[in-house]
């Protein structure tokens, strides 16, 4: 099977959601596709250089919607679906479900918006509750925090196998430029630094990639089935 190829820049890191990756703090903590209240620290330097790559906070129901972007079950019937779209794609599936069984419906573009207490109700189900449980310090002094509970948390165990360790690296990998732009040094020399976390995320990738393609093939053969 070919390896996902090296991330080209930052972006290209945990793209598992609308995500996955770039994990956002607060309430809305997860991979590339959600936000949330950034929680920041202090760095050494009275200005860091460029803050974290997370996504500016947006409305609820804006966010909720952003989610539904790539919705798997049209997706997987496309031939050659990039790696990083196949991954989004069981992500999605996998959170759909998860909000289905708790008796929440997934947000799709174009429903009549719920209510907001609806909304909360979503957002706490696929985000998580309470105190975020993983937490990370970037070099230019900046918090980046996750939580281990909600849908979202679940389907990223499925695919990656280990979300506490995907969480920290794709964090880091999804932060070069930034660090990069903090230390005043060239991008190559902080992906050298970092060679371990880079290897480590395209492992953990290689899995996930893994293992969507085996969800999408069989929520297929038993849609075909019913």
């Amino acid at each position: 099977m070919r390896r996902d190829a090296t991330p080209r820049d930052d972006r290209e890191a945990g793209a598992h959601l609308p995500a996955p990756g770039r994990y956002a703090t607060g309430r809305y903590a997860t991979g590339r596709y959600a936000t949330g209240r950034s929680a920041t620290g202090r760095s050494a330097r009275s200005k860091p250089a460029r803050r974290p790559h997370t996504l500016a906070p947006l409305p609820l129901l804006l966010l909720l919607t952003v989610l539904t972007v790539g919705c798997a079950p049209s997706v997987e019937r496309k031939p050659g679906l990039p790696p990083a779209d196949t991954i989004k794609a069981a992500q999605q599936q996998l959170t759909d479900t998860c909000l289905t069984r708790k008796g929440l419906a997934p947000p799709r573009p174009g429903d009549r918006p719920p209510s907001a207490a609806e909304q909360q109700r979503v957002a706490r189900a696929l985000f998580g509750t309470g105190r975020t449980e993983l937490s990370l310090t970037l070099p230019t002094g900046h918090a980046v925090r996750a939580h281990t509970d909600g849908c979202l948390a679940s389907a990223q165990r499925t695919l990656y196998g280990d979300q506490r360790r995907w969480f920290r690296v794709s964090t880091v990998v999804n932060n070069l430029k930034p660090e990069a732009a903090f230390r005043k040094q060239p991008l190559t020399e902080i992906r050298d630094r970092h060679r371990g976390d880079l290897a480590e995320w395209r492992r953990l990738r290689t899995r996930a990639l893994i293992n969507a393609k085996a969800h999408l093939q069989s929520e297929s053969r038993r849609a075909a089935a019913r």
